[in-house]
């Protein structure tokens, strides 16, 4: 900053121990050739243990190099391998993505066959209160409706869902209600709502800023750092609803820092090293100003999500809860990348639910944005934390014996380990570890922070209703 005060996120991050994460470059396997330049014989060929962030990135590589045949992948967190799937008929292309390093399945139902599915689904069931999203896991679209579907509505949707046959799609029941958790990484206020502020990034034109929700976007369009405090940044631009939950919101002081990384709690910070999209079955970590960190795993992409407000396409679904407050928080994985924004979904940090979060690549290539100061946006690898050597594993414990802050049990003294019975909003925090640091510290998630207030946050209408409190 130049004569002006950090604002006190800012300050949090230039005072805590920054986590520096490993990022090291993704080695991706590659399709193996014998010297006579033939194939080997794909029986041969294993799957390849990978890093979720690995996973990911071979996924995308397959998707293009499979075309057609590709049927979605999913990341199996206990062989730590990619399951590609892939359409029957085509051997080739089941040998390529075993020698790329792949766990291949043959499916029946195409990507574009669920496509149909979900088109079917968008012109005859777009009732608030549901969702649908592919599962690669079981190849099927899996449909969700909240407590408010009921009557003329639920009989709807589920002859829609019937009518593509049980082996298409399926649907489920959820005891929440679909919303988004406008209220609180940190706090944000304005215009009398509050959400969480996301990821810091770089304007298109090298100005400072940060991403967070679009519903959050278009609620106010002025945001403070503190509820009574003055206006330091101002929305540039905001999607909600339709493609996508984000907005763009630039800081009013041009020489405002704005690392990248985010503030877990108890003084500690994630170095953010770079942009990924999210994988199914891979876990993730979200955090927000209300329910501090918990975890879990993605569970499905490109989810549509009918919300009171209007229908958003796009989104991943998680079963990371959240609550009010939490809205635009950042999604994150254990080694430092950036993978979504918290939009909204159902249940809460006790009963846990589902929880939608904006991706991240997408919202800064709609924005024009990106991450910290500078970093391409999805690059692998991503710049090292304050330019040094990347510090704590995976699996190293903090230094001192420091511990990640928030979600634990509030009678837990700071710097205790998080026992195997500890849940980080309705998840088993169970002693994970964020790049060196212990999910869980005993902090209170809550931290006495008010929730809600009736604030009134209804995208222009002055409808709060069921989407915030």
């Amino acid at each position: 900053m130049s004569h002006k005060r950090i604002p006190k996120r800012k300050a949090a991050f230039a005072a805590g121990t920054v986590v520096a994460l490993g990022a090291a470059a993704i080695l991706l396997p590659h399709a193996n050739a014998s010297q006579d330049g033939s194939s080997n014989d794909a029986a041969a060929v294993a799957p390849k243990p990978l890093k979720a962030t690995d996973a990911s990135n071979l996924a995308s590589q397959l998707q293009k190099l499979l075309g057609d045949a590709f049927a979605g992948s999913y990341y199996d967190t206990d062989s730590k391998q990619l399951v590609v799937n892939v359409t029957a008929g085509n051997t080739n292309v089941v040998v390529q993505a075993k020698q790329a390093g792949a766990k291949v399945r043959v499916v029946d139902n195409s990507l574009t066959e669920l496509a149909a599915g979900a088109k079917t689904l968008k012109d005859r069931a777009t009732i608030p209160g549901t969702s649908w999203a592919v599962d690669p896991r079981t190849n099927k679209i899996l449909v969700t409706a909240d407590s408010t579907v009921t009557g003329a509505k639920w009989n709807t949707l589920e002859s829609t869902v019937k009518s593509l046959g049980s082996d298409m799609a399926t649907i489920k029941k959820s005891a929440g209600t679909f919303k988004t958790f406008v209220s609180g990484g940190d706090a944000i206020f304005g215009g009398g709502a509050r959400c969480s502020l996301g990821f810091n990034v770089t304007a298109g034109d090298g100005s400072p800023a940060f991403l967070t929700a679009g519903h959050c976007g278009v609620a106010a369009e002025q945001w403070s750092d503190s509820e009574t405090g003055q206006p330091i940044a101002t929305v540039d631009q905001a999607t909600f609803p339709g493609n996508g939950d984000f907005a763009l919101v630039k800081y009013d002081d041009p020489a405002t820092q704005a690392p990248s990384e985010v503030n877990v709690g108890g003084g500690q910070t994630v170095a953010i090293q770079q942009a990924a999209d999210a994988e199914v079955g891979s876990q993730v970590f979200r955090m927000g100003s209300t329910t501090g960190l918990a975890d879990g795993q993605v569970l499905a992409l490109d989810a549509t999500v009918n919300y009171p407000e209007g229908t958003v396409t796009g989104l991943i679904q998680t079963d990371v809860c959240a609550e009010p407050g939490d809205s635009g928080g950042s999604l994150f994985t254990q080694d430092g990348s950036a993978i979504g924004l918290t939009s909204g979904g159902s249940g809460d940090c006790t009963v846990g639910g589902e929880t939608f979060f904006q991706p991240v690549t997408t919202a800064l290539q709609a924005v024009g944005a990106t991450l910290g100061a500078g970093d391409a946006a999805g690059g692998a690898g991503g710049d090292q934390a304050g330019g040094g050597e990347a510090g704590a594993g995976a699996g190293d414990q903090a230094g001192a014996g420091q511990e990640a802050g928030a979600g634990g049990d509030a009678s837990a003294s700071p710097g205790d380990e998080a026992g195997a019975g500890q849940e980080v909003g309705g998840e088993q925090a169970g002693g994970d570890v964020i790049g060196g640091q212990a999910t869980g510290n005993g902090q209170d998630a809550g931290n006495g922070q008010d929730v809600g207030n009736g604030q009134d946050v209804g995208n222009g209408t002055g409808d709060a209703g069921q989407s915030h409190n």
